[in-house]
């Protein structure tokens, strides 16, 4: 019978090797969901942000406007939105790296739509 602490150590070891392997969630979207995912910041949260981003009910989402802000945080509200705000979640659309990627666009200056 295995004693506790070699136990402790197997799951330490495990949990270290775990941590270590790249998350699928940092993963680039292909060219066809960045597409997609162009169109729904365009179209869905243009709706708020205004259609050029730049502010409406919602904030501005621009380079300048979101320069110094968490990056984790922006991710956060993509995906859970603002409780007690107009700001839904969009993780029923996106997954975790998309939303990363599309913060990352939002940052360096969102692409156009391409039709």
């Amino acid at each position: 019978m295995r004693s506790f602490f070699e136990i402790a150590g197997t799951i330490a070891m495990a949990a270290m090797v775990v941590a270590t392997v790249p998350s699928p969630a940092s993963a680039q979207p292909t060219i066809d969901r960045q597409r997609e995912l162009i169109r729904l910041v365009r179209q869905d949260c243009g709706s708020c942000h205004g259609l050029k981003l730049t502010g409406g009910l919602g904030p501005a989402l621009l380079p300048a406007t979101l320069a110094g802000k968490p990056f984790d945080s922006m991710v956060a509200t993509v995906l859970n939105g603002r409780p007690g705000s107009a700001m839904p979640g969009w993780s029923r659309f996106m997954n975790e790296s998309e939303a990363e990627w599309v913060v990352r666009a939002l940052v360096e200056g969102f692409p156009e739509e391409q039709r």
